[in-house]
């Protein structure tokens, strides 16, 4: 086993089989990656203004990528995620035609986090918190199709998949597509909800530590992914809970978040953009029925630990 270090200097905001890699490596070697935060640009200093300036072309930016040895189509890659190491701060933000409710917040915002140990602080909020429980967002391999494609969907490689659950400790499986991988990760997370409804996390940036190995011949159709206990650290204080229901689930998740934003809003002391951006980085967007037709239940739980402080 060799370990090997990949600095933040070059960024791959793209998906594409023709990259040139920036490391090769041998089945069982340690990669520590240099993620900048997702946009790859944006500061803690930073205004709603400057935001607005943000150069799109820049996200992802994926760090990568790493060609395995051997890896050919029809393999899998195995990658522990051994640490995940913070540089103090953090962001969220929603923007117009983005995240599960587009239609209600057509405007942009921008919320800032201080991150010390293992807690993450709002800048605005003094009464809101959360345990620093990170994930890359992106961890993807070479699409098979040629051609250079957009990070932001999740694909058969992988890539945007913003799944929390791929935490310090967890293993992910992800299918060989074409020779040597070409793996590339970033979108560092220091804490989100499932669902990321507002379309961020707590975006920042992060150093991964990830050890790769190739299984031959393990033909995996899509991504997996093992995690450790507890689900949540933010799992201490019970939770309050909306519930939505009809015959569409996506409206149904929009209602179910929509009431959440009201209850937060009325009950919590925050406006609602803090109350949207709270549930992107805490809250979990659940199906919690769908076997009575014509109506199915999507409920949104607020941990209630984050009102601590």
């Amino acid at each position: 086993m060799r370990e090997h270090f990949l600095d933040d200097s070059v960024i791959q905001p793209f998906w594409d089989n023709s990259v040139e890699p920036r490391l090769a490596i041998d089945s069982g070697d340690v990669v520590v990656f240099d993620c900048l935060e997702a946009n790859g640009q944006i500061q803690p200093d930073w205004t709603v203004e400057d935001y607005l300036n943000v150069d799109r072309s820049k996200i992802h930016a994926l760090n990568g990528s790493v060609w395995i040895k051997g890896a050919e189509p029809g393999d899998a890659l195995e990658i522990d995620i051994l640490d995940m190491r913070h540089k103090g701060w953090g962001w969220s933000a929603h923007r117009p035609g983005m995240g599960l409710l587009p239609e209600d917040f057509d405007y942009s915002y921008l919320h800032h986090w201080r991150i010390e140990d293992e807690t993450c602080y709002s800048t605005e909020l003094e009464h809101i918190s959360l345990p620093f429980e990170p994930h890359p967002g992106v961890v993807g391999v070479a699409p098979r199709e040629a051609g250079r494609f957009s990070t932001f969907p999740p694909r058969a490689n992988g890539g945007n998949l913003d799944v929390r659950d791929m935490t310090i400790g967890a293993t992910v499986w992800l299918p060989v597509l074409v020779e040597g991988a070409l793996f590339a990760t970033g979108d560092c997370h220091a804490a989100q909800g499932q669902g990321e409804v507002c379309v961020t996390g707590i975006e920042a940036p992060m150093t991964v530590t990830m050890r790769f190995k190739l299984l031959k011949g393990a033909n995996l159709p899509e991504a997996q992914v093992r995690r450790p206990s507890p689900m949540s650290k933010l799992d201490t204080r019970g939770y309050h809970i909306t519930l939505a229901h009809g015959p569409d689930l996506m409206k149904n998740a929009k209602n179910a978040l929509r009431y959440m934003i009201d209850w937060l809003v009325a009950n919590q002391r925050m406006n609602r953009s803090q109350a949207y951006i709270l549930c992107s980085v805490a809250g979990d967007l659940k199906i919690s029925e769908i076997v009575d037709a014509p109506n199915w239940v999507v409920s949104f739980h607020m941990p209630l630990a984050v009102f601590g402080r």
